[in-house]
């Protein structure tokens, strides 16, 4: 998995997403539901924008768990005027017990994402944190990610991994900066948030 530089100079990194997906009616009732712009961590000068809820894997995908994700995936892309973005995927498995193994599949490939990003990137200098659980339905589990780039760039990324039942749903958040610009407990807030919108 090559890191798509789009991911780690996150200004544009969502910028085409969905433009080749369909979207997904407003009126499926057995949808799982999605975030809205107003539910992601505030940006201090910028309002979120939200864009279609849409059918697949979104384009690029997400590093580390994006290999992972499966054609009936369903996602939504936010972005703010400024170096920010966010991405919201979820999938509907077939079965509960399938929906566990997807969510760990899902965690391990998140446990070792900063090594993995720095064996197929020699450019990049990755590091990563974890940041705990999160209380909600069958549970969540929040992870940061620091990397910096030898041509100057330096961003910020938290993943989030949740399920409810059979959905499981992945949330992340992006801008320039290190750990100290983490909004660790709003994105804690943002992912029970998704969690609890499932069903």
């Amino acid at each position: 998995m090559r890191v798509n530089k789009g991911w780690i100079a996150t200004g544009a990194a969502l910028a085409a997403v969905g433009v080749a997906a369909a979207t997904v009616p407003a009126a499926a009732a057995d949808a799982p539901r999605f975030l809205s712009a107003s539910q992601l961590p505030p940006h201090a000068s910028s309002a979120w924008t939200a864009g279609p809820v849409t059918a697949g894997q979104p384009d690029p995908l997400p590093m580390c768990v994006g290999e992972a994700l499966p054609s009936t995936s369903v996602h939504r892309a936010f972005r703010t005027e400024l170096d920010t973005n966010a991405l919201q995927v979820t999938v509907v498995e077939r079965d509960v017990q399938r929906a566990k193994d997807f969510a760990a599949l899902l965690r391990k490939d998140l446990d070792g994402c900063a090594k993995k990003v720095m064996q197929e990137n020699p450019d990049i200098t990755a590091k990563q944190k974890y940041y705990g659980k999160v209380d909600v339905e069958e549970g969540a589990h929040v992870y940061g990610y620091h990397t910096t780039a030898t041509w100057g760039a330096t961003d910020i990324n938290m993943f989030s991994v949740g399920r409810d039942g059979r959905t499981v749903t992945i949330v992340h958040w992006g801008q320039m900066g290190g750990f100290a610009d983490a909004p660790v407990a709003a994105f804690k807030k943002t992912t029970a948030t998704a969690v609890n919108k499932l069903y």
